[in-house]
């Protein structure tokens, strides 16, 4: 059998998909850890400030800002405040959506990007052209 996850496109792991990565869930790991290797992640600032937020130790801390400094980065210049036009338009706020999956999304359309996520309301809002699964 094929692993779906082995399609290697550019990808934006959503904070979910790294804190499962981060606590060796083989479910995760070993797809995550192959497109790591490929290049295939892109940094998100907003995503790696939850994940230090909920860092629990030095040594979390360290492997944290470790995959920040080497992972390929996005231009997120303006993304604030495009991320919030575009969550006005959408009514976001209305909804329950949470203003850093509305970044994660301007981000995906800007640089055609697949989005990985496991968080139900972030996965209703991508078309399916937006999923990485």
């Amino acid at each position: 059998m094929i692993n779906k996850h082995l399609n290697y496109q550019k990808i934006i792991a959503d904070t979910c998909i790294w804190i499962e990565f981060l606590k060796n869930n083989p479910v995760f790991f070993t797809p995550m850890q192959d497109l790591l290797e490929k290049n295939n992640i892109f940094a998100v600032e907003c995503i790696f400030g939850e994940l230090l937020q909920g860092a629990k130790s030095k040594r979390e801390i360290e492997l944290i800002t470790a995959y920040w400094n080497i992972l390929p980065k996005l231009n997120e210049e303006n993304i604030w405040i495009e991320a919030g036009m575009y969550s006005g338009e959408k009514n976001f706020f209305e909804k329950g959506i949470g203003f850093i999956d509305s970044v994660l999304l301007v981000l995906s359309l800007k640089n055609n990007l697949k989005i990985w996520t496991i968080d139900k309301k972030l996965s209703s809002l991508l078309l399916p052209g937006q999923i990485y699964s």
